[in-house]
């Protein structure tokens, strides 16, 4: 039977149509992905089927009845649940707090009823949250059961999954696969927004794929492949493999020694580490999110204090770039356009700045060469960039960044969320900076990526590294292995 059609729906924003004609439909009880380039129409979509967004034409029906669905609230009401790819969870409050946050409560909350009701639902579906935990203290992919948990305590029927294995570890991802699959064999609709084409293939049942803000394709994910659907998703033959060019590296540009770094809560999560990154080198850090990367990260850019240890720079490494983990918390001002947020670092400046007045035109011409280089789509530089996909954002965050011709890059998880073509592009730039002779420390739990990238990689757990190895020779299962404590690695381990 089906669950959700959609039919026809357009929206504009101004002279831009983000959503061209949309039609497509889901089978109640299967798993259909939705695909396209950052930017192509996704988020708007689920923003008008989770009702942030209202259609200015075309019809939507629940069960094959037609609905109005014009505030989220009305959504769930509708038995509609939408996980955001950045989580809409208080770090400070507990797990029954968060997830009962919003809903009807009278003034006698009996807050201990409320925990077992969550730890009953917990149960149902396996997924395995104390409810009493406070959420800042969870992992990340207990983060995203929460999440779950949350709309699936509304009652939800029809789930939507925007990038929801974006911040998960492959064994994480698994787990998560398996839950997504045990809710649709209990009925639920899921749509699945991703970029990583393989676990569409794996997951799915069927697909939508999206083109500049049209429908290009609904097919079953058993007639395509995943060079097929990255070919559909930018209208073009994609090459799937990342050439990197071969190291010559030169002299040491950072060299840390015996590193201690604490975090917010005065914890020491970075401990011991001592490593040296060289000029045309890529030094790729992988590990579960909350093993310290943060805190190394904003350590040698010198946003948090080396509390033991030392930090050695080379004379003339005069300029720093850091691609943050979170680009809008940290690597946007989310209110300001694109032309603001792309002289951030260089406003005081020539040619940005003349006399203490700031020179307009220079800016927009700024702005302009970045649109060009770095393949930013928007209707012009004036756009606040908090309108704009994560895949434009991050690639304003690059431009600003590498347009200082930096000596060092930190780049902490600069693809997340990207799509195949945008993190090709990001790949490609920080490529082409190793080759001008930059030193890169790339942090990424996504360990083909790593791989990919890397000349040597450093495993972290706990705050410490527990090898440094030779990305030719290194094997994902060893990584694996190492991200998750092991100790010691045999060839023939599993």
């Amino acid at each position: 039977m089906t669950y959700l059609r959609l039919e026809g729906i357009t929206k504009r924003f101004g002279s831009f149509t983000a959503n061209d004609n949309i039609s497509f439909s889901v089978e109640q009880g299967k798993i259909h992905a939705i695909l396209g380039e950052n930017g192509a129409g996704k988020s708007t979509l689920m923003n008008i089927i989770s009702g942030l967004y209202q259609a200015d034409k075309g019809q939507i029906y629940i069960q094959e009845k037609p609905v109005k669905i014009k505030s989220s609230s009305n959504a769930i009401k509708l038995g509609i649940g939408m996980i955001h790819q950045h989580f809409m969870l208080i770090p400070q409050l507990t797990v029954t707090e968060n997830i009962i946050l919003g809903t009807k409560i009278n003034w006698r909350l009996n807050i201990f009823q409320r925990q077992q009701e969550v730890a009953d639902l917990s149960r149902a579906y396996n997924l395995d949250i104390n409810p009493g935990a406070k959420v800042g203290d969870l992992p990340i992919g207990v983060q995203q059961k929460v999440e779950i948990l949350k709309v699936l305590y509304r009652q939800a029927k029809l789930l939507i999954l925007d990038e929801p294995t974006a911040v998960l570890t492959p064994s994480e991802v698994n787990s998560f696969i398996t839950i997504l699959r045990r809710l649709a064999d209990n009925g639920k609709t899921i749509i699945f927004i991703s970029h990583k084409l393989e676990e569409v293939i794996n997951l799915c049942d069927t697909v939508t794929v999206l083109r500049r803000g049209k429908v290009i394709t609904n097919t079953t994910t058993t007639d395509v492949s995943p060079q097929h659907l990255a070919d559909l998703m930018v209208g073009h033959k994609v090459a799937l493999n990342l050439d990197k060019p071969q190291t010559f590296p030169g002299e040491i540009v950072l060299s840390a020694k015996n590193l201690y770094i604490k975090d917010d809560r005065g914890i020491n999560t970075v401990c011991d580490i001592s490593f040296e990154l060289r000029a045309g080198e890529i030094i790729g850090i992988a590990g579960v999110d909350g093993n310290g990367q943060r805190e190394l990260a904003d350590g040698i850019c010198r946003l948090r204090t080396i509390e033991k240890g030392k930090l050695e720079f080379e004379q003339n490494c005069t300029i720093l770039a850091y691609i943050p983990e979170d680009r809008q918390k940290m690597g946007l001002v989310l209110e300001f356009n694109i032309s603001q947020n792309l002289i951030l670092k260089a406003f005081s400046k020539i040619p940005f700045c003349r006399r203490f007045l700031l020179q307009q035109q220079a800016i927009r011409d700024h702005a302009i060469s970045a649109f060009d280089a770095y393949d930013i789509r928007a209707q012009n530089s004036e756009v606040k960039v908090k309108q704009l996909s994560g895949g434009n954002q991050q690639k304003i965050v690059l431009a600003r960044e590498l347009n200082q011709k930096p000596t060092l890059i930190v780049a902490m998880q600069p693809t997340r969320g990207l799509d195949i073509n945008a993190t090709q592009a990001v790949q490609q730039k920080l490529l082409a900076e190793k080759e001008r002779g930059a030193a890169i420390l790339y942090i990424s739990t996504e360990l083909e990526e790593i791989m990919a990238m890397s000349d040597k990689i450093a495993v972290m757990y706990e705050g410490h590294f527990s090898k440094l190895l030779d990305s030719a020779t290194a094997q994902v299962e060893e990584i694996s292995f190492l991200m998750a404590g092991g100790k010691k690695w045999e060839k023939n381990s599993k």
